[in-house]
């Protein structure tokens, strides 16, 4: 582990025992709603007995829903803590799940074409170069299986709330694939409603060209490309909610692994 891994564990576990709400696990789901969680576009079908690795993405959320359709899941992170409120989850639906603590960027772990789904909430900038992980989704999955993939809006990443000046908000960092972003302390209300604040994880641009030539280059078809956008016009100007008005911070891309279509071209490193 590097010590960008270590840091970046070491927030996560303060972060889960803080109650952010990436660290909730969803008790209450019904196939319908654990659909919504995973599936809002209805693109993967019946779940049932379908083999899922939730990267990077432990907190009890995403794996509780794919254990309600039905899935065989495997999650893991890179935080103990987290990876608790998935054990919670699963023994909860009394299902059974694989628990790995790990690094994202080394699946050896997990044999070559073994799973169906690779489902990733948003976590690849928590590194700083992706195409590692790119990599190893691309030797797990199985060919015409599906991978999920949040991650920030490289246009908007260095761009805050807080930076509203009465017109708009303001862009000030370089457009540098790879680099650093500012660190900004998170402030988040836990589950009793009380004020939590601490540093977050250290976080990286990665330029749109990168994300998508390094998937399509790698025999990934793009089945779509979503943003995550606000729902209140009437939002002030400066918070949060309006910030999703103007800036989309998130993007979420669905792919599917066809390393046929690559044919003879060379293949990214």
């Amino acid at each position: 582990m590097d010590e960008i891994a270590a840091f970046n564990q070491s927030q996560w576990d303060e972060l889960a025992g803080k109650g952010v709400e990436f660290a909730r696990p969803l008790l209450n789901l019904t196939p319908d709603s654990a659909r919504a969680v995973v599936d809002p576009h209805r693109l993967l079908g019946d779940l049932a007995g379908k083999d899922v690795l939730c990267l990077a993405s432990g907190g009890g959320q995403q794996s509780a829903a794919f254990l309600v359709l039905g899935a065989r899941v495997q999650v893991l992170d890179l935080s103990a803590a987290m990876l608790e409120r998935d054990r919670q989850a699963a023994n909860h639906y009394q299902a059974e799940i694989g628990i790995h603590q790990g690094d994202m960027r080394d699946l050896s772990r997990f044999d070559s074409a073994s799973f169906d789904v690779v489902w990733q909430a948003y976590s690849i900038n928590f590194v700083p170069d992706p195409r590692p992980v790119f990599n190893e989704v691309t030797r797990v999955l199985r060919p015409g299986g599906l991978y999920h993939l949040d991650f920030h809006n490289p246009f908007v990443s260095s761009v805050l709330e807080t930076s509203w000046n009465g017109t708009g908000y303001l862009i000030g960092e370089p457009y540098i694939d790879g680099a650093e972003l500012p660190e900004t302390p998170w402030e988040f209300e836990d589950e009793h409603g009380v004020i939590q604040r601490a540093h977050g994880p250290r976080a990286f641009r990665h330029n749109l060209s990168t994300i998508i030539n390094e998937l399509t280059g790698r025999g990934f078809v793009i089945l779509g490309l979503w943003e995550e956008t606000g729902q209140n016009p009437e939002a002030e100007p400066g918070s949060w909610d309006h910030y999703l008005l103007v800036a989309p911070p998130i993007l979420t891309l669905w792919l599917a692994c066809r390393p046929e279509v690559m044919g003879g071209l060379p293949k990214p490193k």
